[in-house]
């Protein structure tokens, strides 16, 4: 094409970039890979292929992990371990320095490798992947600088095992490393099977950068080497990132093993356009969201919801756009798409397409053999359809129209995930009006696709939990630095029938939406104290006094929208109101337990409740330093139901310790009160509703832990499960969670000490609390 042509057309020129590098050190290390253990490559083993999709060229022949493999991989981190951590934090920054360092050094090798073995196009891997690698081994870098005065009072988890996917190989690779061993834990990280070469070249870097042996290991091979590093006894964390079922299986592959888990999963992403937005970037926006790594993104904003009154109008310029699109050789620098990363998934795009009862639109571009697929547009399809439900995972948007901004909340939210959203308008009011509303981890307003390594990302709902980036994503990789203490079962008192001849009822109700209420099976127990006279009873509950508890809880939606403020004065209320019966409530846990350290535990709760309302207002969240023209906001949000079975060593306290950081957060309770002490806990609803707490917001049903546990884990209205329950139901609660992956925290049969720091504070508020990330650039 000659330059008279070129200035007619407008029309791109190849500008391909070379491989030669990128062979050349596939060919240094023979095009064979053994594992990565102890700071050593491992003899080759079975092997499978790893190919260009584009090309269908074989690359590399990696090797497939067995259990000797990973059981070796563990061995030498639970070796490395004490010694890396003992390094300190400023030791460990200057190794992660070193690899932020060398991977700036070697970024055009590792870029291109990527785009060789991913498909992706070289401009994205180049100018996105490689620099956000880099980025997060120097934040976090800097994390482990500041750690020991940051975050006194904790240690590294041990060994982590981390399984990472293949749409952003070695950018998740990052994700999971770099908060790790800044930690100070070591790692067995499992590459995708389709894209493990990135991995295996970072192993390299990580002997110049001079990590220590053991610190990091990298084992190949496919789902079955992952299940073992994600089921093996001695990983103490999992961090998982994949798809929705996979994680599903995580979860219960892993509930009672003790193991701190964090999943980061499938999205169906809301990418919303109001009708006084900037049309043509938000064009450019949805190219980004979708068409971005050939659509094949967790986060992609794959659900176009635009306002019916420009919706015609969006829609021919964004056809036009793509018909503009350049689908072709990744490695070409002037290519929009590049290559589906395997034929498999290429087949899973098309069936899902084929199968739509929609209005499908391909763009008018050439789109050459092999693992390639046109982006595509389809319209007319109701919310309920499969397309506007399912991830297809490939570069094909779904769009429907909406009339109001509350229209396009209930469509953006009518999903069972909760990854990523974006929001377009000129209006700020409304922008971030909406985002508060939307169930995702991530708002981005008027952009998309905006990440880095200060501002955490993660989902809601079945798009998994735990945050990536920031400093509530290295906190995933510590605990306390406390000795572990079994928990002892504490079991109810036994006795007598009382035989006084006493009238009067004196059997507790339970409490649901504000109003007392007799058990739904119509079944009371006795309640004796510590000298055997029967105090009381209680109802038996069930599954439908649970039911009917969770729903008064979603019913009080409103007060997750209340001010902190306001929280504060009813958990001061609260307190007061406790205070006042102090004598009355001291004897009753004297007479329930036969200990004399009823005013204590009693003067100890009234404290609590302060406490948490001193937080109410103060846990908000915060700004953080981001590298862009604008700021990223780290909102604390509440996790919405949290259904929780207390204590049952400390009747009182330990109820109330739940309770309040999490009503004190904007969440909704249902409580199930210690088994054996329970009448301390009906006794406190008459303080509730003294106090002007609404209905709704604290339910309390009593009954046997063991009855109640898997209901409460596995109803679909609560959002998160919590277990101090002194019986051996961890496992079981983590299980049934999996349904749909609502966040857990069990104790495993460990004590913890609720008079003492163990027993408040912001462990408590963390989890009470979800890290909404909101993007605002900002400028003209």
């Amino acid at each position: 094409m000659g330059v008279k042509e070129i200035f007619e057309t407008m029309d791109y020129g190849p500008a391909p970039e070379s491989a030669a590098e990128a062979l050349a050190w596939l060919v240094d290390q023979g095009d064979r890979f053994g594992h990565f253990i102890e700071g050593a490559w491992t003899d080759v083993g079975e092997t499978f292929e790893s190919r260009n999709p584009a090309t269908g060229e074989v690359l590399a022949h990696v090797t497939q992990g067995t259990q000797a493999d990973v059981d070796a991989a563990v061995a030498a981190a639970r070796k490395a371990q004490p010694k890396w951590a003992k390094l300190g934090g400023p030791g460990r920054a200057r190794v992660l320095y070193a690899l932020a360092r060398l991977v700036q050094k070697h970024s055009r090798l590792l870029a291109v490798l990527e785009t060789m073995d991913n498909g992706k196009p070289i401009r994205e891997s180049r100018d996105i992947d490689i620099p956000l690698v880099a980025r997060h081994f120097y934040y976090h870098a800097g994390l482990a600088q500041l750690m020991e005065s940051e975050a006194p009072g904790m240690e590294p988890l041990g060994v982590c095992g981390q399984v990472i996917p293949w749409n952003f190989p070695l950018l998740m690779l990052a994700w999971k490393v770099a908060p790790a061993i800044a930690a100070g834990n070591c790692v067995v990280l499992k590459p995708a099977e389709y894209t493990s070469l990135t991995a295996l070249c970072f192993a390299d870097i990580c002997r110049q950068a001079g990590v220590p042996k053991g610190v990091v290991n990298i084992v190949t091979g496919d789902g079955r080497t992952g299940e073992m590093i994600v089921t093996h006894d001695g990983v103490d964390k999992v961090a998982f990132t994949g798809s929705t079922e996979v994680g599903r299986r995580i979860r219960e592959a892993t509930a009672g093993q003790g193991k701190s888990l964090t999943l980061e999963l499938g999205g169906k992403g809301p990418y919303i356009v109001f009708d006084d937005a900037d049309l043509d970037s938000a064009i450019e926006g949805l190219v980004d969201a979708i068409w971005f790594n050939q659509g094949q993104v967790c986060c992609a904003g794959s659900r176009l919801l635009v306002q019916e009154s420009v919706a015609g109008r969006f829609h021919d310029k964004l056809k036009a756009r793509m018909d503009k699109l350049r689908v072709g050789d990744p490695l070409d620098k002037c290519v929009d798409v590049g290559a589906v990363v395997d034929p498999v998934q290429l087949g899973t795009i098309r069936d899902m397409v084929e199968g739509s009862d929609g209005e499908v639109y391909r763009a008018d571009c050439d789109v050459p053999e092999g693992c390639f697929y046109p982006p595509t547009l389809i319209t007319g399809l109701a919310p309920s359809d499969r397309l506007m439900q399912e991830e297809i995972f490939g570069p094909v948007l779904v769009s429907t129209t909406f009339r109001t901004p509350d229209e396009a909340v209930a469509l953006a939210n009518n999903t069972r995930y909760g990854l990523a959203a974006s929001v377009w308008t000129e209006n700020l009011n409304l922008a971030l009006g909406m985002a508060p509303k939307l169930a995702a981890g991530v708002v981005w307003i008027n952009g998309t696709n905006m990440f880095d390594a200060a501002a955490g990302f993660g989902g809601v709902r079945e798009s998994g939990f735990g945050r990536e980036g920031g400093w509530e994503g290295l906190s995933a990789y510590l605990k306390p630095a406390v000795k572990a203490k079994a928990l002892k079962t504490t079991e109810a008192r036994t006795g007598t029938p009382d035989e006084t001849g006493e009238a009067l009822d004196r059997t507790a109700k339970m409490y649901v939406g504000g109003k007392q209420a007799r058990p739904d099976g119509g079944y009371s127990r006795a309640i004796y104290g510590a000298s055997g006279k029967l105090i009381g009873h209680v109802g038996i509950g069930n599954r439908k006094d649970l039911r009917n508890a969770v729903e008064a809880a979603q019913g009080a939606k409103g007060w997750s929208r209340t001010t902190g403020h306001l929280r504060a004065q009813i958990l001061y209320y609260i307190a007061e109101n406790l205070e006042a019966r102090s004598g009355e409530f001291a004897a009753r846990i004297d007479a329930l337990t036969g200990g004399r350290n009823g005013r204590t535990e009693v003067a100890a709760t009234v404290s609590r409740l302060f406490s948490y309302g001193a937080w109410a207002d103060k846990y908000a969240g915060d700004l953080r330093s981001v590298p862009i023209r604008g700021m990223a906001l780290a909102v604390r949000e509440p996790v919405g139901v949290i259904g929780a079975l207390c204590p049952d060593e400390a009747p009182l306290l330990g109820f109330v310790s739940v309770m309040a950081p999490a009503i004190a957060m904007g969440n909704r309770v249902v409580l199930v009160p210690s088994e054996a002490y329970p009448l301390a806990a009906t006794d406190f609803y008459q303080v509730l509703e003294t106090s002007d707490v609404p209905g709704g917001v604290v339910n309390i049903v009593t009954g046997r832990h063991a009855d109640l546990a898997e209901p409460l884990a596995s109803h679909l209205d609560v959002d998160a499960a919590w277990s101090f329950s002194s019986s051996a139901l961890s496992q079981a609660i983590e299980a049934k969670s999996a349904g749909n992956l609502k966040r857990t925290w069990v104790n495993n049969g460990i004590a913890r000490d609720w008079m003492g720091t163990e027993g408040e504070g912001r462990a408590f508020l963390d989890q009470a609390t979800e890290v909404k990330t909101v993007w605002v650039p900002y400028g003209e």
